[in-house]
Formats: C-alpha cells, sequence, structure tokens
C-alpha cells in the first residue's frame, strides 16, 4: 500500500482548506513526525538520577560500560521524569497581524494572525505531547486574555478555541504588557512570543529583557508576511496602514531595492537583539512550510535539556 506523505499538511496552501484550528495543529504535527521519520520525543521526558548494581532481569541496554570498565562491576543507569516545563504562549493580537488576509496573489489566503495561530497551535499540541503544561496570553496595547499554565487535556482545547475566535484590533505596544507579564508569569520556564515585531528595535531589547531577568527561556518565532519579505508589487499601489491612519500611493518598481535594504537592516537588529539576551529568533515567512517553528522548537528543547541542563 502507498504510504501518506504526512508532510503535505506542513504547506500553509493546504493548511487553508481545513478550518479547524484543532485539526491544522494535529495535522501538522503529525505530519512533522512522519517527515522526521523517528520519534522528536526521545530524550525529553527522563533523565539521569543514580547508579544501582545489575539484577538478573534487568536490561542489558541500561548497563553502564564505562563504569564496567573502571570497576568490572555492573551496575544500572536509573533515570526519573523531569519536571514537566511551562511553556507560556505570547501571541500577538494586533491590527498588523491581519496582513494577507484576502490579499491578491495570496492564494493560501492566510493572514499573519492565521499563520502565527497555526504555528502557536501546533507548538502547545507537540508540547502537550512531551507532558508540558501550556499557558496562552494574547495582547495588542493590553493583555486581552490570559489562560494560565495546565497540562490538563481539555486545557489544550481551550486555548485552540481561544485562539481560532481571536480577531486581531487595535495596535501593538509590547513594552509596558511585557514588563508586567515577565513578573506574573512567575515559575521560570520558556516563553514563546509569536509576533511580527512591530515596535522599534531598543523598546525589543528592552522588553525581551524584561523576561531574561526572570530568568524563563525565550524563543521568538518572528511572523512576516511573504510580501513583506519579497516586496512583490508591480503596478502603482495604495497602501493603508493597518495600525496608523495613513494612505500612501507608490510605485512600487522604484521603491523595491530601498524596502527590501531596509527590512535586511531591520531583521539583522533584530537577530542581534534576540542573540544579545541569548533568545533563539525563528522568522516564519507565512508562504512557507511549518517545519521551521517545530523544528527550531525541537532544536531549542534538545539544547535545553541535554547541553546547559536549564529547565
Amino acid at each position: 500500500m502507498p504510504t501518506t506523505d504526512g508532510r503535505k499538511f506542513l504547506d500553509p496552501h493546504t493548511l487553508d482548506k481545513i478550518r479547524s484550528l484543532d485539526l491544522r495543529a494535529r495535522l501538522v504535527v503529525e505530519g512533522f513526525i512522519t517527515g522526521q521519520h523517528k520519534s522528536p520525543y526521545h530524550g525529553f521526558a527522563v533523565e539521569f538520577a543514580s547508579h544501582r548494581e545489575y539484577v538478573p532481569g534487568d536490561e542489558i541496554k541500561h548497563i553502564d560500560w564505562k563504569v564496567w570498565s573502571k570497576t568490572d562491576r555492573y551496575y544500572i543507569k536509573e533515570y526519573e521524569e523531569e519536571t514537566n516545563l511551562k511553556m507560556t504562549i505570547i501571541l500577538d493580537a494586533s491590527k498588523s497581524m491581519r496582513y494577507g488576509k484576502g490579499q491578491p496573489g495570496d492564494s493560501a489566503g492566510w493572514s499573519k494572525f492565521d499563520y502565527g495561530c497555526t504555528a502557536a497551535a501546533c507548538l502547545a499540541y507537540l508540547a502537550q505531547q512531551q507532558q508540558d503544561s501550556i499557558g496562552l496570553i494574547t495582547f495588542d496595547t493590553k493583555v486581552r486574555k490570559k489562560f494560565p499554565s495546565s497540562s490538563h487535556p481539555t486545557h489544550l482545547k481551550m486555548l485552540v478555541h481561544e485562539m481560532e475566535h481571536t480577531e486581531p484590533d487595535n495596535t501593538t505596544d509590547v513594552g509596558d504588557v511585557f514588563r508586567g507579564l515577565a513578573e506574573e508569569i512567575g515559575k521560570r520556564g520558556l516563553v514563546v512570543l509569536v509576533s511580527d515585531l512591530f515596535v522599534d528595535i531598543p523598546t525589543l531589547k528592552t522588553t525581551l529583557q524584561h523576561f531574561r531577568h526572570r530568568r524563563h527561556e525565550v524563543v521568538v518565532f518572528h511572523v512576516m508576511h511573504e510580501h513583506e519579505l519579497d516586496f512583490p508589487f508591480q503596478d502603482n499601489t495604495l497602501f493603508k496602514g493597518l495600525e496608523v491612519d495613513m494612505e500612501l500611493l507608490t510605485e512600487p518598481r522604484a521603491l523595491r531595492k530601498s524596502y527590501l535594504e531596509i527590512v535586511e537592516r531591520y531583521l539583522h537588529q533584530v537577530r542581534r537583539a534576540c542573540a544579545t539576551a541569548g533568545i533563539d529568533h525563528v522568522l516564519l515567512n507565512t508562504s512557507e512550510p511549518l517545519d521551521a517553528a517545530l523544528s527550531s522548537y525541537l532544536a531549542f528543547r534538545g539544547r535545553t535539556v541535554r547541553g546547559t541542563g536549564r529547565r
């Protein structure tokens, strides 16, 4: 029998036909795992605790051969479950995240918010499979909704339902919002920011430092529409501000080179701000499959758990 290519469910053009955010997330995660050819959960759920002497009936694979080579005696490695990670997803629900919905030439019909919600739901679904607890905060100029972290199976459905029924509105103000959130989140954990980062760089630096000072691990999933990255416009175009009351009629071909230079300079500054703060930055292009979000999250978890031991 031919095997189903689960990776097709990573493609935004395919996912646009699936209206249920919960179903989207499940299909994406399962498709991603199929493409990996191995379980991404291996090694995340347990950590080494101690040795004990081997007794008949123990599995040979758990024998520590390095200890045997030094003592000529068999010892078994014992493991214990790690304390579950607390992941808090902070989702930007400002007006600029609306961009992409019904835009000419955008065959997927996804806004940045649609893409960001799908990525966030996928991360939440994957985290739940690893027995981690998940929380959600939506914001614009203030916190709109806040759901404390929980690992209960029904909690994920509640978070996905909230994302599915949230309409982006208002402007973005991460400065005041995040200053309070860094303290409110409380127990050290993983903070996942999903946003288009429409904020000046000094404010972004200060904002991210609030979380790092509270010893949270932070991953930034920077969502940008393909139009913002490629500027494909050809004919005279009227651009309308989503967060500011402004319109500008332009001849795009005359602007494209300078626009792309400005965007590249901005992205360089964002990457540097994140790197300086010890934060992972992942650029998500709405036209591309969701491998980047899942791969980067798993790589981050792998480095955190196995590399530094920070949990």
